[in-house]
């Protein structure tokens, strides 16, 4: 059973992701972007420091949200730390972005669940084989 302050994270989380994608849309152009994020969480559900990440896992890189905006949300420093470790910066090689990751548990979880719903979601081949060669990095 999941303590007050647990459930109030992931919806405090799901509620800012909800904000900061408003708008947005997946490829589709019809999805509503935030089916992503509420679906990656589904993937971690019943961890709420994986579930709160997850909600926000894209926010950093696709929405006008910075570290300092998580902060001021609230967010706790283990959720902060596994939003940036999961954000791309621009210049970061795929490879090298992957092995941050693969070095930090929480965000592998959260990156194998995101790739995971990505791949449930109509991609295309060249998402399907970097996907699956994404996966092979992180659970290799």
């Amino acid at each position: 059973m999941r303590s007050g302050a647990e459930v109030n994270l992931v919806s405090r989380a799901a509620e800012l992701a909800r904000v900061a994608h408003a708008g947005q849309f997946r490829r589709d152009g019809v999805t509503p972007f935030i089916r992503h994020p509420e679906a990656v969480a589904s993937r971690v559900a019943g961890d709420p420091i994986a579930e709160a990440v997850a909600w926000l896992h894209d926010v950093l890189e696709d929405t006008d949200l910075t570290v300092d905006d998580l902060r001021e949300h609230q967010m706790p420093a283990e959720v902060i730390a596994g939003v940036v470790t999961l954000t791309k910066a621009g210049d970061m090689g795929y490879e090298r972005y992957l092995s941050r990751i693969k070095a930090d548990p929480l965000a592998r979880k959260v990156k194998v669940a995101d790739m995971l719903s990505n791949l449930s979601d109509h991609p295309t081949s060249r998402q399907i084989v970097k996907y699956a060669k994404g996966l092979l990095v992180l659970l290799g």
